[in-house]
């Protein structure tokens, strides 16, 4: 992918409006505050109005691409499937949500760099929730299918599109720990999930349960995406929701450890090695979302009960992911941490496959899989949304080892079948493999970063982390450009 020939046109795209901010600028009035104060003072500003509307919004984004699974156990297949004794329809209709997803995530992310990201992230929520809401409206197995590319096809425009708008407000310092809170609503999301579905199961209505949980869990996902069309700041240097001096402070921290122009071609060693990763973990996600519940289920539990106890799982999952994304963010390292919650993600998997009796142990392994799967895929993020080091690596090589990763949500989908329940033994040691080869992945790609930065700290010497680096033609490839290891 060539993108050479936009190199000095990317700042511009936003047409009219657009602010050069020179280093003197008699229009900027004068703060006596020093520049760290005022820099926390912008950094507060943009936390309280970027991160509530998109955490909200991968809330209900995440809501409606898993609640597949706590449908299942309000009669979805029965009503629409025709029983589906053996699970396979439930299967492909989980697993239909990611082939949009994985075709349309690197061209719509490369898209998003040329429309404001107010309108485009905007208009994705709109359009996956009326999507999700149509849902309730099927009445074949068709309906769903279709339903569920949809879904898919505008989630592929916000998930590449929010990691991509975080590079453009926040630093390699502070982004680990944003990219988190944005993700660990996922982690939210399973729980407050669980809590939805546990009170519709007990509501009496003219229609079914799991109508209305679509319709529930869909409508507010339209109601935030009309939100997002008039609150979320476009790009730095053209958003009215900051002042001409914030912008100038805010584009000086866009460019500062990176440049935002347009860099080199992504390198397919380190992307390819990510996307094994990123496999792995998806794998795992994918077969938590849609089979948690069921998988409780086999422990004993009642349908309604199941739906409650995926609460506690998710929930410690959110913890985790803040507390492990916090501390690398702190100790600028991504690997070693990832290596250690991949692990402990392999190790939940292994202890239900050792210990196929007794109920107690296998409900305490969820909780370290979903603390594991989770807080890896948090760091994973946070982690390339770095080490790519230009804007245009990010926005090609984000999709790009994502949409191999969601290869293994795909397969993540099809790994518990009705016909291998309750032991589901191959679904579980897939999914520990899987995990433990992340983690061995991991582990060499923070070796390889290690050995990069020493041999340009010996070459070149140690940069000022807080110099602006020139990526503009060499991307992560710069002299003065280090790795998060």
């Amino acid at each position: 992918m060539d993108f050479d020939h936009h190199e000095h046109c990317d700042r511009r795209h936003d047409g009219p409006g657009v602010e050069e901010v020179s280093e003197i600028d008699p229009l900027i009035p004068l703060d006596l505050d020093s520049p760290e104060v005022q820099e926390r003072r912008l950094l507060r500003k943009l936390d309280k109005r970027i991160l509530p509307i998109l955490c909200l919004l991968y809330l209900f984004a995440y809501l409606d691409r898993s609640n597949l699974g706590n449908a299942r156990l309000q009669g979805l297949p029965g009503d629409v499937l025709g029983g589906d004794p053996t699970g396979v329809l439930f299967d492909w209709v989980n697993s239909a949500f990611f082939f949009t997803y994985i075709l349309l995530q690197i061209p719509f992310t490369v898209l998003s760099k040329y429309y404001n990201p107010r309108l485009w992230i905007g208009c994705s929520a709109i359009f996956w929730g009326i999507c999700s809401t149509s849902m309730a409206t099927a009445h074949t197995f068709t309906d769903l299918m279709i339903a569920r590319l949809g879904l898919g096809t505008f989630e592929a425009a916000f998930g590449g599109a929010v990691v991509l708008y975080f590079s453009f407000y926040y630093t390699k310092t502070e982004c680990g720990t944003r990219i988190a809170y944005w993700f660990g609503f996922a982690a939210v999301a399973g729980a407050f999930g669980g809590f939805i579905a546990y009170g519709i199961q007990h509501v009496k209505t003219s229609i079914a349960n799991w109508r209305l949980l679509f319709l529930l869990e869909g409508t507010p996902t339209i109601l935030l995406g009309l939100l997002c069309l008039f609150i979320l700041p476009g790009r730095p240097e053209s958003t009215q929701f900051l002042t001409a001096a914030e912008r100038k402070i805010a584009i000086s921290r866009m460019n500062r450890g990176t440049s935002g122009d347009f860099g080199a071609v992504v390198r397919r060693s380190k992307i390819y090695v990510g996307g094994v990763i990123y496999f792995g973990l998806n794998c795992a996600l994918a077969s938590l979302s849609a089979f948690l519940p069921t998988i409780i289920g086999t422990m004993g539990h009642e349908n309604a009960m199941a739906q409650l106890m995926t609460v506690p799982p998710y929930a410690t999952a959110g913890f985790v992911l803040m507390v492990t994304s916090y501390s690398s963010d702190r100790l600028q390292i991504r690997g070693p941490l990832l290596v250690c919650t991949s692990t402990i993600g392999c190790l939940g998997y292994m202890i239900l496959l050792g210990v196929p009796h007794q109920q107690d142990v296998r409900y305490g392994a969820t909780f370290l899989i979903t603390s594991g799967t989770y807080s890896s895929i948090g760091l994973m993020n946070a982690w390339f949304n770095h080490n790519l080091g230009s804007e245009t690596k990010r926005a090609a090589g984000i999709p790009l080892y994502g949409a191999i990763g969601q290869i293994g949500a795909i397969l993540g989908s099809h790994l518990y079948p009705l016909t291998e329940g309750p032991a589901y033994t191959g679904g579980f040691t897939v999914s520990a493999s899987l995990l433990f080869l992340a983690a061995l992945c991991a582990l060499l790609l923070s070796v390889s970063f290690r050995l990069d930065n020493i041999q340009r700290d010996q070459q070149y010497g140690k940069p000022d982390p807080d110099d602006m680096v020139d990526t503009s033609e060499l991307a992560d490839k710069a002299p003065a450009f280090r790795y998060v290891p």
